[in-house]
């Protein structure tokens, strides 16, 4: 059998080594990576100043802890995470229980005024529609 040989030839590259060479001062990509580092770092070191300060009410300083860590103030009022927002947040427990019966209210109140007023109306209309 007839061995194949490939006889095409790539130009080789001037640099051979795949790491990437170091310049004289880094690159405009590495140099914009480290100052959005630093810009995340101080705008952690100001969410968590604004969810400890007690110069915040308790509603602020909740939405600071939620921003902070990318979660929600659970609606159950026995959870578990209730006792770490209370602490890191600087607050007691009965005051982020405040915060939750607040919010289910304000929750309710939004439910209540999204409701159609009279569910007979509209089934009316609808009737006159297909009718005409």
């Amino acid at each position: 059998m007839d061995k194949i040989v490939n006889m095409v030839s790539f130009p080789r590259a001037k640099h051979t080594d795949p790491r990437p060479r170091e310049r004289e001062g880094p690159g405009p990509f590495r140099v914009r990576s480290e100052l959005e580092q630093e810009e995340r770092a101080y705008q952690r070191e100001v969410s968590l100043a604004v969810q400890g300060s007690e110069l915040n009410p308790p509603d602020v300083r909740i939405r600071a802890w939620e921003k902070l860590h990318g979660l929600r103030l659970p609606t159950d009022s026995a959870h578990p995470i209730l006792d770490v927002i209370a602490v890191r947040t600087r607050l007691t427990l009965a005051e982020v229980h405040a915060e939750q019966r607040a919010r289910a209210s304000r929750r309710a109140a939004r439910v209540a005024t999204d409701k159609p007023t009279d569910a007979l109306s509209t089934s009316d209309e609808s009737s006159a529609h297909r009718d005409a």
